[in-house]
């Protein structure tokens, strides 16, 4: 066991000692006081809370009827919605706006609220993060045991008062999990945003572009600032798993 604490020591360091030194040396803070970082974090947490409130909306329903229901085809449908997670970032966003350009009624509807908008934001991190709140909901409802929802039906509750009163309260800390990882791993996209929105800015995109026209020292204390928002962001989620 002696061995795999070595293992775990370098693990531990392999991931800890870039983000220790980056947050013991910020490099120049003056750089986060320009209105057009406040503007990035602006844009970048409503967009994420956006996304995750309509990821919880859809997936409540439906990881409950994954984790209860036998139909056709099950395993494709779970298979497809996975995929995003397996995706890489700059083709999620090519498919996305091939889909909102390939057809006249959605290049009308949706093109001009998507490209280069604020949507266009919500809809990569809903695309990106959905997954995540789908698994973490259906792990919840996989986990309650099946004869509480029996009893409660067989005492004359219906099936959607039992699912209100019974099993969506036992969810709680899957919701909390779930909500935190899609809201995480949205604020964290970037190649499909490049492609679908470069405007209004998110802060990995205003990074990417302070790195590639200014250098690492203009960069640097807004990644630091987003580490920082990831930390808060997994400490949460550590109360709740």
């Amino acid at each position: 066991m002696k061995l795999f604490y070595t293992f775990l020591i370098i693990t531990f360091l392999f991931i800890f000692l870039p983000i220790f030194y980056s947050l013991i040396n910020p490099g120049n803070l003056s750089y986060l006081f320009d209105p057009e970082v406040f503007s990035a974090f602006k844009t970048t947490i409503l967009a994420g809370v956006l996304a995750t409130l309509i990821a919880l909306i859809l997936s409540i329903p439906t990881s409950y009827i994954l984790a209860r229901e036998e139909f056709k085809f099950k395993n494709f449908v779970e298979s497809i919605l996975d995929l995003p997670m397996a995706i890489p970032h700059t083709v999620i966003g090519v498919i996305l706006l091939s889909f909102i350009y390939g057809f006249d009624i959605t290049k009308e509807l949706l093109g001009k609220y998507i490209v280069d908008n604020f949507y266009g934001i919500v809809l990569v991190y809903l695309f990106v993060g959905l997954p995540f709140m789908l698994n973490s909901l259906k792990d919840g409802f996989l986990a309650i045991d099946e004869e509480l929802e029996y009893v409660s039906r067989t005492l004359g509750a219906s099936r959607i008062e039992t699912f209100l009163r019974v099993s969506l309260p036992l969810v709680k800390n899957n919701i909390i999990t779930g909500s935190i990882l899609c809201f995480a791993r949205g604020i964290s996209e970037v190649g499909a945003i490049l492609i679908i929105a470069y405007y209004p800015k998110t802060v990995p995109v205003l990074i990417l572009e302070r790195f590639n026209n200014f250098g690492l020292e203009a960069s640097k204390p807004i990644a630091v600032a987003m580490i920082i928002l990831s930390l808060i962001i997994f400490a949460i989620l550590r109360r709740y798993k």
